[in-house]
């Protein structure tokens, strides 16, 4: 393929499937980005003509097809239909037929199939990858959470987020926000990981019910930098999670914002300190968080009792609800915890924490066996 049949092909990408083929808007624009990407990854790695272009080769498509009246072809968007291609060789059949019958037509009357992706893929599954999801189902993405799932090297993971984005029906900012705050990663760290799906799952939703649908079980600090420490105390913890506040807060959910670190609270002549201090500007109500680096004690939460009737007595202005505890462990026992909590205040939370990222293994069977319930739930 030279360069000229690079361009014409992408065109006729354009025209036949935006054109009327496809049965929807959304599966046209994904038929033909996938084209594309087909069409550059063949002409890259096949076409006579890639050692004269090398990295500029995008930069001077985008600028062709722009001169054509191509729309939609930057050169970022045409790195993202590249590696969509990429990710899903598998929507070679749906799309070449019978969704794009003309344009196959017109791949074998310019003789460009000698090697062509459309025709003939040979079987990239490697030992331990996950099942391909069925081009049907890629289908019934939009091209906006494509976008994001091609973003994700790890192959298990995206086949995690697309299980679970195809259930649950997640727009792309649901999907972003799932994935911004490590959703794969604190389901293989939970010894409960359906539990851990299922809020998930609720967390998803638009906005936030109440403080209880923010808080999560697993919380991953591994960007804190102390997964290879032997031995560090609460103070190194709360400096390494305020020293990377942005990706602390990511953790935490959307619309909290950092107020105050040891704050000080006087009762008659003794102080004390609570570690982190965060108010959530949609929920109107303060988030007192207490540090351990050791398992969850019961004494833990009468501490953080005495926290929240304070603050409710001292600190909360005209419009506040009232304070949530949150006590962050690196361990709990759930027995204990329902004990030491019983009849205090609702708003008292515990939860782990982990500085380690899971083995990806520990999701494989996880991931499998919910792609095979769903896609005999499909049919």
């Amino acid at each position: 393929m030279d360069y000229k049949a690079l361009l014409d092909g992408i065109g006729h990408a354009h025209t036949h499937t935006l054109g009327g083929v496809a049965h929807s808007v959304n599966r046209a624009l994904v038929a033909r980005n996938w084209l594309v990407g087909a069409y550059l990854v063949e002409f890259e790695q096949q076409g006579e003509d890639r050692a004269t272009y090398g990295s500029g080769l995008l930069k001077r498509v985008a600028k062709d097809l722009s001169d054509e009246g191509i729309p939609g072809c930057g050169v970022r968007m045409l790195e993202r239909m590249r590696d969509a291609y990429l990710a899903y060789p598998q929507l070679a059949n749906k799309i070449s037929s019978p969704l794009v019958t003309n344009f196959h037509d017109q791949l074998i009357t310019n003789d460009l199939t000698k090697s062509s992706p459309l025709v003939a893929i040979s079987d990239r599954n490697q030992p331990h990858m996950p099942t391909p999801l069925a081009a049907e189902r890629i289908m019934g993405l939009s091209w906006t959470h494509i976008i994001e799932l091609v973003r994700i090297d790890d192959p298990w993971k995206r086949a995690f987020y697309e299980n679970e984005c195809l259930k649950g029906g997640w727009s792309k900012r649901q999907l972003q926000r799932q994935i911004a705050t490590l959703l794969y990663e604190r389901t293989g760290l939970s010894t409960n990981k359906q539990a851990v799906i299922e809020r998930g799952r609720q967390q998803a939703m638009d906005p936030p019910e109440d403080i209880a649908s923010l808080i999560r079980d697993p919380y991953v600090l591994e960007f804190a930098g102390l997964a290879e420490r032997t031995h560090y105390l609460e103070r190194d913890l709360e400096t390494a999670l305020l020293d990377h506040i942005q990706q602390f807060l990511l953790e935490l959910g959307t619309g909290f914002c950092f107020e105050a670190r040891q704050r000080r609270i006087t009762v008659g002549t003794e102080h004390d300190r609570i570690d982190l201090v965060f108010y959530h500007r949609v929920l109107r109500c303060h988030l007192l968080i207490d540090l351990k680096v050791r398992a969850f004690q019961h004494t833990d939460a009468g501490q953080m009792n005495f926290y929240l009737n304070y603050w409710k007595d001292q600190e909360m202005t005209e419009g506040d609800n009232p304070p949530v505890g949150l006590l962050l462990c690196t361990d709990k026992e759930n027995t204990k915890v329902e004990y030491a909590t019983a009849g205090l205040d609702k708003q008292l939370f515990v939860s782990r924490y982990q500085v380690i990222l899971p083995k990806p293994e520990e999701l494989e069977r996880l991931i499998e066996e919910d792609r095979a319930v769903w896609e005999q739930r499909m049919g």
